[in-house]
């Protein structure tokens, strides 16, 4: 009987410090320092939509530039270990000795990352086309950003990031399928699914002759998991899990091929959680095979029904493509692709059936992954403008991330900022349930990591809810 009392009155302790939380929370709502200042410290579970090379500062990259002396394109900021034949280039070191430095160290910056961002380039062209001009001084170096996002969520109380890391190295010769890019094309265009899925199920099998095998289990043993086990990435405050993903621009077979891959590697590692499609939506690629690649996803998951997906979806707005491309992604993202959760969802009210469509989310636990900062920049939609409301209206499971905070200069912490601030009727208790979304609905495969996760942000939670007590 004295147990049960015990355990009550914990009970009603935890209640009382949560609305402690909560009134304070409400005392606070416009004041952006405070915010800043509570949700730093909050616990904020994980970031499930997570890019890896575009998460990393450009600090460190433009500084092992410069450190290892690569050429820099003096127009686009575009950097090479080994000087291109065509271009105007010059070593980090010449301009160093020019006095030039520090005038295009800024320009770095401004190029690499949102940082001063002016308008005088278009966002989401500054946005994707950063990543191919940095991107030579993240190879070789994954371990440093590996450590450098670990550092910055414990830093932010984040436990766990579900993280984008690399493609999958793969120079399996495909010159003698390439008949299938047409042939894939050609049904598709009809929409005639039975062809697709057939000429897919023969593509199959000969990537598979191809020894398909090898090179996930290359990638699963001599990069993931031996990255993860050398660093020590997972410990009892910080656990990390990866997801492979395939690039939309790519012509059907060789597409095709990597999602294969993808999608042996994630069935055979623990450590890998899922498969994702990443590039512009609205690339030329992208939206011309649209359709094609969900059924890509559909096929795959015919043949590793345990590998979990999430689909880039509806990263569109009104005016970046026409108004019918609106209306269909998601649906078919969820319909036609089966995706486990989707990335952005922004174009959630021009889709066909939308509110259908959002009721199949809400009954069968399809989360929406959040991402504020990035819809702000890359596409110009905020505010009442985002569907994050719509979202919560009809009860879709709700995770915030962060999406690539190194190129968007932000954190998890202004996210929780930014909601709290422009959603007024988010009260603490329904961030709460974000937080805890954020681990329920990962992909981890080991159920007993994603238990200990929970168990953690228990603890955390009563140890942050504890601070108010006195207020």
């Amino acid at each position: 009987m004295t147990r049960i009392i015990t355990l009550f009155c914990f009970f009603i302790a935890q209640i009382s410090f949560s609305q402690t939380a909560e009134n304070y929370l409400e005392k606070i709502r416009n004041n952006e320092a405070l915010l800043t200042a509570f949700f730093q410290q909050m616990p904020k579970g994980g970031d499930l939509h997570h890019h890896f090379s575009g998460s990393v500062y450009a600090e460190p990259l433009l500084e092992r530039a410069i450190a290892e002396d690569f050429y820099l394109n003096l127009e686009s900021m575009n950097v090479s270990k080994t000087k291109p034949v065509n271009g105007n280039w010059k070593t980090f070191s010449s301009l160093k000795n020019e006095g030039k430095l520090a005038f295009y160290e800024q320009q770095v910056m401004q190029t690499w990352s949102a940082k001063d961002y002016n308008g005088s380039v278009p966002s989401d062209d500054l946005f994707f086309d950063s990543f191919q001009k940095f991107e030579p001084t993240i190879q070789g170096h994954f371990a440093e950003g590996m450590l450098e996002l670990k550092k910055r969520a414990l830093a932010e109380n984040v436990s766990y990031i579900e993280t984008q890391l690399s493609t999958i190295p793969c120079d399996m010769n495909v010159a003698d399928l390439t008949d299938f890019n047409s042939k894939l094309r050609q049904a598709a265009s009809q929409k005639d699914e039975k062809a697709v899925l057939k000429l897919l199920d023969e593509l199959y099998k000969s990537i598979q002759k191809k020894d398909a095998k090898k090179y996930a289990a290359d990638f699963n043993n001599n990069f993931i998991a031996k990255l993860h086990k050398d660093l020590k990435i997972d410990d009892d405050r910080f656990t990390m899990r990866y997801q492979n993903f395939v690039l939309r621009f790519m012509d059907p077979v060789d597409l095709f091929k990597n999602m294969t891959i993808a999608f042996i590697s994630a069935n055979d590692s623990k450590l890998v959680a899922g498969v994702n499609i990443v590039s512009p939506e609205h690339g030329e690629n992208s939206m011309k095979d649209y359709w094609l690649h969900m059924l890509m996803f559909k096929y795959c998951h015919s043949k590793f029904p345990d590998v979990k997906y999430t689909l880039h979806a509806g990263e569109l707005t009104l005016g970046l493509v026409q108004p019918e491309d609106l209306t269909w992604h998601i649906n078919d993202a969820i319909h036609v692709a089966g995706a486990n959760r989707i990335g952005h969802g922004v174009d959630i009210a021009y889709e066909a059936n939308s509110y259908d469509l959002l009721r199949y989310m809400a009954k069968n636990n399809i989360p929406i992954e959040i991402n504020l900062t990035s819809n702000e920049f890359i596409l110009k939609v905020k505010e009442n403008r985002h569907p994050f409301t719509l979202y919560k209206e009809f009860n879709v499971p709700i995770v915030i991330s962060t999406d690539d905070a190194g190129i968007l200069r932000t954190n998890m912490t202004e996210q929780y900022v930014l909601l709290a601030k422009r959603y007024p009727d988010v009260s603490y208790a329904t961030i709460k349930q974000y937080v805890y979304n954020s681990i329920n609905y990962s992909f981890i495969q080991d159920a007993a990591v994603k238990k200990q996760l929970v168990k953690d942000l228990d603890g955390r939670f009563k140890t942050f809810e504890a601070k108010f007590s006195k207020n």
